[in-house]
């Protein structure tokens, strides 16, 4: 069965996008961005942009932009039996239109990655692809916010994710 993922949580006022590689079993099911009690992406926002761990989705949603953050996956779609990224099925993947999100969105200037299947995605599928234009982008990758990435701590992805804080408001 083909999983469909999420539009992006945007405005105009973005500045930075966070890049997820596709939403998880427990979020496609929740129809919330890291919706699993366990994926530390919302705790991070919280302690980065002073938002406390009891703030409803749509609250978390107004958080980011609050703070010129948007919030995307690289596929719009593809085959994966549970929530790992490594059981995603390469030849099922449907990428997300990258060319029209900037376009819409012109103030994002940064691009950090959640993990380094949205980033082997993006630069495999996305960038070669992507309008001359769109090139000043500056990108990073960032330690997975999934259960699944346990060599690191939340404290220490909390630490790695502090890049983004202030970066949206300049």
């Amino acid at each position: 069965m083909m999983n469909d993922g999420f539009g992006p949580i945007a405005d105009d006022k973005a500045s930075v996008l966070i890049l997820g590689s596709m939403p998880s079993v427990a979020s496609l099911q929740a129809q919330e961005y890291y919706a699993h009690s366990r994926n530390a992406f919302w705790p991070i926002m919280g302690a980065l942009l002073g938002g406390g761990g009891g703030l409803g989705y749509p609250q978390r949603q107004q958080l980011l932009l609050a703070n010129h953050i948007a919030l995307w996956d690289v596929l719009r779609s593809c085959y994966r039996p549970g929530s790992l990224d490594a059981n995603i099925d390469m030849k099922s993947i449907q990428i997300n239109d990258f060319d029209g999100f900037y376009t819409r969105h012109p103030g994002i200037s940064r691009v950090y990655f959640n993990g380094g299947m949205a980033e082997k995605m993006y630069r495999l599928h996305v960038l070669p692809a992507l309008q001359e234009h769109f090139l000043h982008l500056h990108y990073q990758r960032l330690p997975s916010t999934s259960p699944a990435y346990a060599s690191l701590t939340v404290p220490q992805k909390i630490a790695a994710w502090e890049v983004i804080k202030g970066v949206a408001d300049k």
